[in-house]
Parts: C-alpha cells; sequence; structure tokens
C-alpha cells in the first residue's frame, strides 16, 4: 500500500494541470474516527469560486486503494454563519471519472442544489465510511494479548483543488499507541493525534501517514445477513434475520482458557466479544433469538415509547477469527409500517441491520408481500441488485411475490428508510377465510354422505356369503379345540387318580374316578359328533380337516392306551404286586402315552395357527 501512495506522488505534477483552476478551497477540517472497527472521516470544506462562471458541482477524491472500501460518501451543504447558518441538506453525489484523470484516482462528483457564482463561498461536510481499513499487526495474538491495528492515510486532504489551510485531527480508542507518523507540527494529547495546519497545498497534495495502535472494540463483521420482511394485511410484520457472524480482527493462535477468561475477561480476552445490542423498532413484539441448536436464553430485552433494546449472547464468545450463525425474529404493528398513497399501499421500514456496529459484507432483504399484490416497486436510497421471486405458504395458490434486495458493504449508516410500493385488492384478503369455510363445508358434506350411506358388503354376493361360511368353520375350531382342551383334562384327572391310589391305597376310589372319566368321554364324543360332521361336509374346512381328523385318532387312541393303564394299576394292586413289577408292567404303556399326548399338543398347536 505505501508503494501505491508513493507512486501517487509521482503523479502530482500531471494531476496539478488537469486541476480545476475555478475552485478553492479556503479551508479544511478533516476528523478521522478511528474508534471502532468501521473507519469514518468527516471533512468540513469551505469551497470558494475564483473562476469566471458559476459551478454546478464539487469532485471529490479518493486513491483507488482506498475507494476499494469506501461503504459510503454523504454530502451535506449549509449557508450562512453562525447562528444564521442554515440547516445542513444532503446532496446527490456520484462516482464519475473526468477526461484526462489517471485509473488509480476515484473522483466522486457533488451537485449543488443551486450554481455557485463566482466570489461566493459553501460549506460542504463530507462524510466517508471505510471498512477493513485497519489491518491488525500483528495478525495473530495469544488470548491475553491486546489487539494492535495500522492505519494509513495522508496528512494532506487529497484534492483536485488548491487547498489555502487544512488541519487533520486522528480520534483513537485509548490504550497504547506504538507509533504514528510525525511531522514538526503534529502532536498526540487525549488519545488524538493532530496534523496541521497546513498551508497553500497544491492540488493533489499527498502524503502518507501510519497509526499502529491498540484497538479492542469488537470487530464484529456479519459474512452475512438474510433478512425476511413478511406482511400480513391482518395486522402484522414479521421480520426474521439470519446471522453468519464472525470476528474480523487479529487471529487467536493459541489455546482458549475458559478459566481465565471467566475469571478476568479484560485481561483473558480484551480483543473478544460476547455480547451484541440490535436496535429494534419500540412496538416490537414476540421477540426470539435462536441458532441450529435451539432456543437462546442468554438475552436481555427492555425498551421504552422511543425504541426497544435487545442485547444477544453467543454461545461462546468471538474471538479473532471465531464465527457463529443464529437467527433472530420480532414482529411489528402493520399500522407503523404500512401506508396507502392513493391507489398503492407503501410499505416504509429500514434497510440495514439493526446490530450496532456490525459491517454486513453482504446484505439480502427478502420482502414477502400478500398473495394478489401487483404492480410492485422499490425506492432504495442508494444503489442495489433488485429482483423478484415467488413463496408459497399455507392456503396459497399462484404465491406470494417476494421483491429482493442485495447489497455489499453494508454499515450503519445504511441503516435508512426504503421504500416498496404495491396495489393489492381488499377482496383478496377474504381469499384464505373463503378456502377455509369452503374446505370445512367440504368436509362436513362428506360425513354426511358417509354417515347415511349402507358400505356393507351385498348380503346376497358370493364374497359375503363366503365370509359367512368361514367365519362359522372359525367358530366351529375354536369349539373343537375346546373339547379337547376337555379331554385332556380328563386325562390328567386319571392320571392325578392313579398318583393317589399310590399314595393311599384305595382301590375303590381310583374305580370310581375311570367311571366318571368314562362317562365324561362319552358326553364329550356325543357333543364333537355334529361338528365332525359340519367340517367335513364344509368346502371352506378342507385345509382344516385332515388334520382334525387326524387330532381325534390320536385323541381316541390316547383314551384307548390310559384306560390300559388305568386297569394294569389297579389290577397290580389288588393282587399286591412288588412296586418293581408293576413299573415293568406299565413302562411300556406310559411310553406310547407320552408319543400320543406329545402328537396331540402338536396337532392343537398347528389348528390354532390355521
Amino acid at each position: 500500500m505505501a508503494f501505491r501512495f508513493a507512486f501517487l506522488l509521482l503523479l502530482l505534477c500531471i494531476l496539478s494541470s488537469t486541476a480545476r483552476s475555478d475552485l478553492v478551497i479556503s479551508r479544511v477540517d478533516r476528523q478521522i474516527d478511528l474508534t471502532s472497527h468501521i473507519v469514518r472521516a468527516i471533512s468540513s470544506l469551505k469551497v470558494e469560486n475564483i473562476g469566471p462562471d458559476a459551478v454546478s458541482e464539487v469532485l471529490l477524491a479518493f486513491p483507488s486503494v482506498q475507494a476499494k472500501n469506501l461503504a459510503a460518501v454523504k454530502a451535506f451543504s449549509s449557508e450562512g454563519r453562525g447562528k444564521g447558518k442554515s440547516p445542513s441538506v444532503a446532496l446527490p453525489i456520484e462516482v464519475v471519472q473526468p477526461e484526462g484523470t489517471p485509473t488509480n484516482l476515484t473522483f466522486y462528483s457533488v451537485s449543488l442544489l443551486k450554481r455557485l457564482e463566482k466570489g461566493h463561498t459553501l460549506s460542504l461536510d463530507v462524510l466517508s465510511v471505510s471498512t477493513h481499513s485497519l489491518k491488525p499487526f500483528p495478525g495473530e495474538i495469544r488470548q491475553a494479548e491486546a489487539q494492535l491495528v495500522v492505519y494509513q492515510d495522508s496528512a494532506y486532504y487529497l484534492s483536485p483543488y488548491l487547498v489555502k489551510i487544512q488541519t487533520l485531527a486522528i480520534r483513537l480508542p485509548g490504550g497504547r499507541v506504538e507509533s504514528y507518523t510525525k511531522y514538526p507540527n503534529t502532536k498526540l494529547a487525549k488519545s488524538e493525534i493532530h496534523y496541521g495546519p497546513f498551508e497553500n497545498l497544491p492540488a493533489f497534495s499527498y502524503s502518507t501517514i501510519t497509526v499502529h495502535f491498540e484497538n479492542n472494540h469488537p470487530f464484529s463483521v456479519a459474512h452475512e445477513l438474510i433478512r425476511e420482511i413478511e406482511i400480513s394485511h391482518w395486522g402484522n410484520v414479521q421480520v426474521t434475520e439470519h446471522y453468519n457472524i464472525a470476528h474480523g480482527g487479529a487471529r487467536t493462535k493459541g489455546g482458549f482458557s475458559r478459566l481465565d477468561y471467566q475469571a478476568r475477561p479484560h485481561i483473558g480476552g480484551a480483543s473478544s466479544f460476547r455480547r451484541l445490542i440490535a436496535g429494534l423498532p419500540p412496538r416490537a413484539h414476540s421477540i426470539y433469538y435462536r441458532d441450529e441448536i435451539g432456543n437462546i436464553s442468554t438475552s436481555h430485552l427492555w425498551g421504552d415509547s422511543r425504541k426497544t433494546q435487545l442485547e444477544i449472547e453467543p454461545r461462546f464468545p468471538l474471538f479473532g477469527g471465531w464465527q457463529t450463525t443464529f437467527t433472530i425474529g420480532y414482529s411489528l404493528p402493520l399500522e407503523d409500517f404500512l401506508f396507502e398513497l392513493d391507489d398503492k399501499r407503501v410499505l416504509n421500514i429500514t434497510f440495514g441491520s439493526p446490530m450496532e456496529e456490525v459491517l454486513v459484507e453482504k446484505l439480502t432483504i427478502k420482502v414477502i408481500l400478500p398473495e394478489g399484490s401487483k404492480d410492485i416497486s422499490v425506492s432504495v436510497p442508494f444503489p442495489t441488485k433488485q429482483w423478484q421471486e415467488v413463496k408459497f405458504s399455507h392456503l396459497d395458490t399462484v404465491g406470494r411475490p417476494v421483491m429482493a434486495l442485495e447489497k455489499t458493504n453494508v454499515v450503519p449508516e445504511h441503516n435508512l428508510y426504503f421504500q416498496v410500493y404495491y396495489k393489492f385488492n381488499n377482496f383478496s384478503l377474504l381469499r384464505e377465510p373463503m378456502m377455509l369455510i369452503a374446505g370445512f363445508l367440504l368436509l362436513f358434506a362428506v360425513c354426511i354422505i358417509y354417515m347415511h350411506t349402507d358400505m356393507a358388503i351385498s348380503k346376497t354376493s358370493a364374497s359375503y356369503l363366503a365370509k359367512l361360511q368361514w367365519d362359522e368353520v372359525q367358530a366351529t375350531v375354536q369349539h373343537v379345540q375346546n373339547i379337547f382342551d376337555q379331554y385332556l383334562a380328563v386325562h390328567d384327572k386319571l392320571e392325578g387318580s392313579l398318583r393317589d391310589l399310590s399314595r393311599t391305597g384305595d382301590v375303590q376310589a381310583c374305580k370310581a374316578a375311570r367311571k366318571a372319566a368314562d362317562a365324561q368321554f362319552k358326553e364329550l364324543a356325543k357333543e364333537l359328533k355334529p361338528m365332525l360332521v359340519f367340517l367335513q361336509s364344509s368346502p371352506q374346512a378342507s385345509s382344516i380337516w385332515p388334520k382334525i381328523e387326524e387330532l381325534v385318532a390320536k385323541e381316541k387312541e390316547m383314551q384307548e392306551k390310559l384306560m390300559q393303564k388305568h386297569s394294569t394299576v389297579v389290577d397290580c394292586f389288588e393282587k399286591k404286586l412288588s412296586g418293581r413289577e408293576m413299573e415293568n408292567r406299565v413302562a411300556a404303556q406310559q411310553q406310547k402315552l407320552a408319543a400320543l399326548r406329545q402328537d396331540v399338543d402338536s396337532l392343537l398347536e398347528i389348528i390354532e395357527e390355521i
């Protein structure tokens, strides 16, 4: 950068020949504010016309290396002196390139409200706002170190006109000053460096100065900000802002100690920042603050009739090079921002970010208008990229028109009001309520038709008769299973009577149990017979009948074997045979009974699954 400034000095002799001789700047007082990471320079000029003709414009010159960082340039004029001085009036300004000037200078033309006549003087205040003009030096620091930055400019006011008297004051944020360029008439007092006065400097005079100083102000830079402003004619303006914000200062090297930061934040993290303040409109409500994880509770809100302030704290402090993303949202009363002008609606709302001292590298604003809006136009006090989109939301049919605006290098000075004009028919407000009413009516009509319509299958159809027959087969099979469960219960009672006989020796009780079991078997067989006849004759039971038939045979065989075992045991007791001899006689019968019982249980399980 220093080489480029030196190169400008080589052009002075060339540029002085192309300088305008009809204007002279009788005095320039410059003030450069370096307390923030956004550099603001205010130049108060007294411009005098010494030429023969009236002048309608004043040229401002900036080195191109500085002009690329200019976020805003504004000019204001006032007439008179002292108490009779008129209020400042903003003047139109635009970038120009006069003939015969080199490309490494950028010129702005300030258009005067009325021509400056010969011999007259004009007071002109010029505000220039620059970003990325403070360079961290060193570029990396540790957590406990203070942040040092370097700023370069000219001690002389760069102008295409002769400057008779000029001064320069540079305001610093306090703290130590490592070094600064010194002139014979330079002094440092109370965090301000004063240069000048310099007298009778020719046009395009330039002399580089460098200031190396401490600046721990939060270097908050939003790489991208998307603001969505959704208008509802039912009385609400919903604003949603998506931030991708970072610390743009010197990068942090080494580890981060949470203990040091919590115990001594002014020493263990002097250059970091952990909170941001957003100035919201006075009647903002329904305010929320969240990130990708969810809602963040570290926020504070207060306000009065003039403003509402939201103080937010990210989940972690931001050091140099660190970044985070989050979203804030709030609602505004419609009547405060939407007005009627002739046959159009006008949305009047601020453009930039509500965050204090945040540089937005890329700002996108999307104004979502109600469905049915047309003839949309925008009025913005500075150049922006514009286009239209369509967004679909609940109950939309053709979509809501979206007016999108985009601007880079946005600073707080851009937080001005802009207007969106559109036409809207009030009957469109009834579209969504009528759709809801029609939807509910349709739902009720469908319910009424359903309740009064017989949806059953015809009782004479083949499918309905087949279903009835299958239901009857299933019920019969279930009854058969219950009877076989009773069979098995009688078997268990007979086995129990044999165990009682071995314990008590009461032969008569055992014979009585057998007689009762035999009677139960006959009753169950009588009950089972019509069911078996039905299943055998039913086509629907053709798949299950073989298993039932096998089950009947197995159970009958099981009855016979159990009766034989019962007779053998009773006979052994009556003949008073030994226990070993009794076991030898019934061993084969017991083995056969166990196999039959297993087969019967398996068949019952198969039938149940069918």
